[in-house]
């Protein structure tokens, strides 16, 4: 016999319940309350928790002031299920009286009976009073923009003229971007295919493997998925394959390459090279990533190990290209990953430009001489980007700037960066270093 299904607010409160006050992430917790929830109501779930991670700020702010004291840690599944409410309310095409009700009947299933007339009075004076609340909610900044102030902040001083327009970019539902798999099917067949199947896609203007959908859909309904023709990918992503520029022969290393679509799209993109090193120092992660060469029949050495330290790992042979795609902030795909807003904090950026600076330096060594190292982040901080690649090449006597010439993003004393939203893309940041031959002396 089936055991029972969770109903979609019930799942959403307690997965919220994990981010909040366990620090989870949502990519983490999400597919675990999905497997619990009918079919039907999946997306529903999606939207929930994405949904209020994405206003967070706003939505607790709200929440503030519609609560006469604070409530217990332990309810904090409690303050998340009002957070739901809240959402639905203000943000979701759902009935008033449907989002009070449903919400409210939540508190039983929580086994948290008590909570039944808080929820309820809670939501209701929201209801009275929303036009009068949200004016005193965009007085406050932190509220208005739904972003924490240390990264209001720190966007303000890097983008002075593009800020405001960083932050609105964060706060929209992302397009669904395929990369079409090169090896298998051309761009434009598959997108006749998708057409042929009511699903409407425009080529990206920059990624010439992407298509951009009009509207997102499962994945089970793309023909070919299960048999490799596309993965989902940003367009921002998929500009990774051809600044490395893995040419036949070469012994390549993607550093960090959890979950795998970068690994793969070089190897689509190049079947010709000698050997494709994927390392990850998170062996659940490498789970993903070998599914998905399993998926689109690519073969790559998958190898569980730390970046910042290569005496572990590595075999001795020298690498022609490496990708790193170095742990960093997610600044740049915020709107993709909207629990950044609550789990990142201003004091993470510091150690993560340690962490860079320390993988850079360990990786170095591994490359020939002549080769290129391809530098990527999701971030959109200076710190982790530009201000990372300056010190570095300061640094190594060896390490030149190898010029992106390009119409994307935006050009940066070394590397270019790509704002979120701009030609759809995520926020990325992008710089190629060339190793210097050795030079002989006289």
């Amino acid at each position: 016999m089936d055991a029972p299904r969770v109903d979609p607010r019930t799942a959403a409160a307690r997965a919220l319940d994990e981010v909040v006050r366990h620090g989870r992430s949502l990519s983490t917790v999400l597919p675990q309350w999905q497997a619990q929830v009918p079919t039907k109501d999946r997306a529903l779930l999606q939207a929930l928790c994405y949904g209020v991670c994405r206003w967070y700020p706003r939505l607790d702010a709200l929440l503030g002031t519609l609560l006469q004291k604070k409530l217990k840690a332990k309810d904090t599944d409690v303050r998340c299920l009002m957070l739901l409410g809240l959402y639905q309310l203000i943000y979701m095409r759902v009935p008033d009286h449907a989002a009070v009700s449903a919400t409210v009947a939540v508190t039983g299933k929580l086994k948290k009976p008590w909570a039944k007339g808080l929820v309820n009075a809670v939501l209701r004076n929201a209801q009275r009073k929303q036009d009068e609340l949200q004016q005193a909610l965009d007085a406050d900044p932190v509220s208005h923009w739904a972003h924490p102030e240390w990264l209001t902040s720190r966007l303000q001083t890097a983008y002075p003229q593009q800020w405001q327009q960083i932050l609105d970019a964060n706060n929209q539902h992302p397009p669904m971007c395929l990369r079409v798999n090169h090896a298998k099917v051309a761009r434009g067949d598959y997108q006749h295919q998708l057409a042929q199947r009511g699903i409407d896609a425009t080529a990206t203007p920059f990624s010439e493997d992407g298509l951009m959908l009009a509207e997102a859909v499962d994945v089970e309904s793309l023909p070919g998925f299960a048999a490799g023709y596309a993965s989902v990918q940003d367009s921002a992503a998929q500009l990774a394959a051809n600044l490395l520029a893995a040419e036949a022969g070469d012994y390549v290393l993607d550093a960090c390459a959890a979950p795998g679509g970068k690994t793969a799209h070089v190897l689509e993109r190049q079947p010709g090279l000698v050997g494709m090193v994927a390392l990850d120092v998170d062996a659940n992660r490498l789970i993903r990533v070998s599914e998905t060469l399993q998926r689109l029949q690519l073969n790559a050495d998958v190898r569980i190990g730390d970046a910042a330290t290569p005496d572990q790992w590595w075999s001795g042979q020298p690498f022609d290209r490496i990708m790193l795609d170095a742990p960093c902030s997610a600044t740049g795909v915020i709107r993709r990953h909207p629990d950044i807003k609550l789990l990142r904090r201003d004091g993470d950026i510091d150690a993560l430009v340690a962490l860079q600076g320390q993988i850079l330096k360990a990786l170095w060594p591994l490359l020939k001489p002549g080769g290129m190292l391809l530098y990527v982040t999701c971030s959109v901080l200076p710190q982790e980007n530009v201000n990372q690649l300056a010190r570095f090449c300061a640094a190594q006597a060896d390490a030149s700037e190898l010029p992106i010439e390009a119409q994307w993003g935006i050009k940066q004393s070394i590397g270019r960066q790509i704002l979120p939203g701009q030609n759809g893309m995520d926020g990325f940041y992008y710089a190629r270093l060339k190793k210097d031959n050795d030079t002989v002396q006289a």
